[in-house]
């Protein structure tokens, strides 16, 4: 048992002084590779933390000057429906027609009254709208 713990030291003996044989650099050595990592342009740094990379354009400069310039001049440009306002109405009925109609709704005498809305009970209305009247005696 003594042998084999004698062979376990003396191995790891040999293996402590390649690691310190590997390890070992001359203090002057060390000392220019940290004054040249010192004076390094962009140490430590991660990509991007100075700004963006360099950008080279792969599209013709002239044709995406002409189409900034279209852009800009366009009428309607990034512009979405409604977003000025709502669309041109047209009508496509007759004005007065509506204003007939409107006019005899607001005179009706039973507009405010639904079925049912008196004691559960049907409404029937028998008076007269004094608009349609007048409009019906012309």
């Amino acid at each position: 048992m003594k042998t084999t713990q004698l062979a376990l030291a003396a191995a790891f003996a040999v293996l402590a002084m390649a690691s310190a044989n590997a390890q070992q650099r001359t203090r002057e050595a060390v000392e220019a590779e940290a004054i040249a990592a010192a004076h390094a342009p962009n140490q430590n740094v991660t990509r991007g933390s100075r700004g963006a990379d360099p950008f080279t354009s792969t599209a013709d400069a002239e044709a995406m000057y002409k189409q900034a310039v279209d852009t800009a001049h366009a009428p309607n440009q990034n512009v979405t429906r409604g977003s000025r306002g709502a669309d041109p109405f047209t009508s496509q009925r007759d004005p007065a027609q509506v204003y007939q109609e409107a006019m005899a709704t607001a005179a009706a005498p039973d507009q405010n009254v639904t079925g049912g809305s008196r004691v559960n009970s049907k409404v029937i209305s028998t008076m007269q709208n004094p608009v349609l009247q007048s409009a019906q005696g012309k």
